[in-house]
C-alpha cells in the first residue's frame, strides 16, 4: 500500500501521484488534484524565497488525521498529499492534494476539503526572503469561512 502522506524536499510530478492513486483500484472514476506553487509576493511584499519548516512525525500525523476525516465526510477511494519543506524559489511546486473516487463530485469536494484543512490547519513554518530581510511565519492562515464551509470551529485551528 503506498503513502498516503509525504514530507519531502524534492520535487514532484503529478501524472506519476496520480497514476498511484488510480492504479490498484479499478472503481475509481475520477480524480480530482490540487498543486499550489510558491508565489512572488505575500502580504504586497516581493518574495524571492521561502524556506518551510515542520515538526517530522507530527505533521505526518496531523494530516493522516485530516485525510482520515476526509473519508468520513465524504465517498472517496484515495488520497494522496505531498508538501515541500526545505528551500523553495517562485514557480516551485509546494504541495499537492490528490483524491480519487468513484465519481468527480466526491473528488472535488474533498480536494477542497483537504487543501482548506492543510492551509489552515497542518503544522508548517515557513520563513520568507523579502527586501527587508528574512522574517519567518506560521504557514497557517487564519480563514474562518474556510473552517465554517466544512463545520469545523475556527477554535479548534
Amino acid at each position: 500500500m503506498q503513502a498516503r502522506v509525504s514530507i519531502q524536499t524534492e520535487d514532484f510530478d503529478l501524472s506519476t501521484e496520480v497514476a498511484r492513486l488510480r492504479e490498484t483500484n479499478p472503481h475509481v472514476g475520477a480524480v480530482c488534484s490540487f498543486i499550489g506553487t510558491v508565489r512572488d509576493r505575500n502580504e504586497g511584499q516581493k518574495v524571492s524565497t521561502m524556506e518551510l519548516e515542520h515538526y517530522p512525525d507530527m505533521t505526518e500525523k496531523a494530516i493522516e488525521r485530516m485525510i482520515d476525516e476526509a473519508h468520513q465526510r465524504f465517498d472517496i477511494l484515495g488520497a494522496r498529499v505531498v508538501h515541500r519543506v526545505g528551500l523553495l524559489m517562485p514557480l516551485d511546486q509546494i504541495v499537492l492534494v490528490a483524491v480519487s473516487s468513484a465519481h468527480r463530485g466526491q473528488s472535488f469536494q474533498a480536494c477542497e476539503f483537504l487543501m482548506d484543512y492543510l492551509k489552515t490547519q497542518a503544522p508548517f513554518w515557513k520563513k520568507e526572503q523579502t527586501p527587508d530581510g528574512a522574517r519567518w511565519v506560521d504557514a497557517r492562515v487564519s480563514d474562518d469561512a474556510a473552517l465554517a464551509r466544512w463545520g469545523i470551529a475556527a477554535s479548534n485551528a
